[in-house]
């Protein structure tokens, strides 16, 4: 098989950055391990920056999420038994829309198949050889048996346990490795939300999330230690959990069946360079953000943007200048997000060493000043819609 950029994993970032190519005529396959119903019902995260959006609304692929989606024009921060809106469109002119990955991921694929793109599901990409040539192969098996693909280009949307990442070698990489002392536990709830906006509420017992995924649908997450069982959070303990932290006089939580918990951890890392030779990084492949600041799914669409538009560089002029330039554009803007999200991880969250009550103190100073002056407010404003989308700089 043979094809001009082989995209290993059907993720969104390996999903739409086969969309970008397509628009641009450069031809592309991509290939996923799983099947196509397992990777449609991976639950995942739900905020869309709105550059994002954007992008799907330039694509031709945004008709569900505008009929579905929720746009929000602002976010809520709880502490201390009192609410505080930042109002992104007052303060900045923008928004966010909750629109579950997984919604997302289906409709990637469902126009990839209108538009006659292939994807080879239920495949895994076992290697990829001669990098550092200007004829890549990825060697592939699926039920079949094993074949090749010969290509110009492979980019790894495979994740951080993917293939793609141990490919660099080690004497050519810099890796930054962060665990956070804490977990979320994270379930799904069939019950109407008990707001309007996401809610981030800051409390002695620990950090809780109220988020969005439709009129019958409620996210939920809340901080636990970092090596916690699920099995010891029982539905009750969740729901008492929840009370407790979203507390505030004149507000209350509704309540229904948990259909869907799991624990996730809290860590960050990054791949300095994100490309070798012929392979480039794009999403979990690259790098992991705390999910506190919704960066994950924005930052893997900001990665694609940028080489989609480095690959229609070299395809229609043969200029690799842009390609070159691939991990310095990138890795300029995941610094800045991932700087975003450890503050508002460790603004919002209970450490260990808090137990003196000072670093609470501070918590409680920093979160008054966030919320008494516009101007930072804004700037989490400007942080949380989304930074500029840069080609070159």
């Amino acid at each position: 098989m043979k094809t001009q950029v082989a995209i290993i994993g059907a993720g969104p970032a390996g999903l739409t950055l086969g969309h970008l190519l397509h628009q641009l005529g450069i031809d592309s396959v991509i290939v996923e391990t799983h099947s196509r119903e397992y990777v449609e019902s991976r639950i995942r995260a739900g905020v869309l920056e709105q550059n994002t959006v954007e992008i799907f609304r330039k694509l031709g692929l945004a008709q569900r999420l505008d009929s579905q989606g929720i746009e929000h024009h602002g976010i809520e921060l709880r502490y201390e038994n009192t609410n505080h809106r930042i109002a992104f469109q007052e303060l900045i002119g923008r928004s966010i829309w909750v629109y579950g990955q997984q919604e997302v991921v289906k409709d990637l694929i469902e126009a990839r198949v209108h538009n006659g793109g292939t994807i080879l599901f239920d495949t895994k990409a076992v290697l990829i050889k001669q990098i550092e040539t200007k004829k890549p192969l990825v060697e592939c098996r699926d039920l079949t048996g094993e074949f090749e693909i010969e290509c110009e280009f492979a980019v790894g949307c495979d994740g951080f346990h993917g293939i793609s990442r141990s490919l660099v070698p080690a004497k050519e990489r810099k890796e930054y490795f962060h665990d956070y002392p804490f977990g979320w536990v994270g379930i799904l709830s069939e019950v109407a939300p008990s707001t309007e906006e996401l809610i981030y509420a800051s409390h002695e017992s620990g950090f809780a999330l109220h988020s969005l995924r439709s009129s019958k649908l409620s996210r939920f997450y809340l901080q636990c230690p970092p090596n916690d069982d699920i099995q010891n959070w029982s539905d009750n303990r969740i729901w008492s959990e929840l009370h407790l932290r979203f507390q505030k006089s004149g507000w209350s939580l509704n309540e229904g069946p948990i259909i869907e918990k799991s624990i996730t951890p809290m860590r960050s890392y990054v791949m300095d360079p994100m490309q070798y030779g012929r392979l480039f990084l794009a999403g979990d492949a690259a790098h992991i953000v705390p999910p506190t600041g919704a960066k994950g799914l924005n930052l893997a669409v900001a990665d694609v943007w940028v080489l989609a538009h480095g690959l229609g560089q070299y395809f229609e002029h043969k200029n690799f200048d842009e390609l070159a330039g691939y991990s310095r554009i990138c890795l300029d803007r995941v610094w800045k997000v991932m700087h975003f999200s450890w503050w508002m991880t460790q603004m919002l969250h209970i450490f260990p060493d808090h137990m003196d009550g000072t670093a609470r103190k501070l918590q409680i100073a920093q979160l008054n000043y966030l919320t008494s002056s516009s101007s930072a407010s804004a700037s989490l404003a400007e942080q949380y819609t989304g930074l500029p989308l840069n080609i070159a700089n």
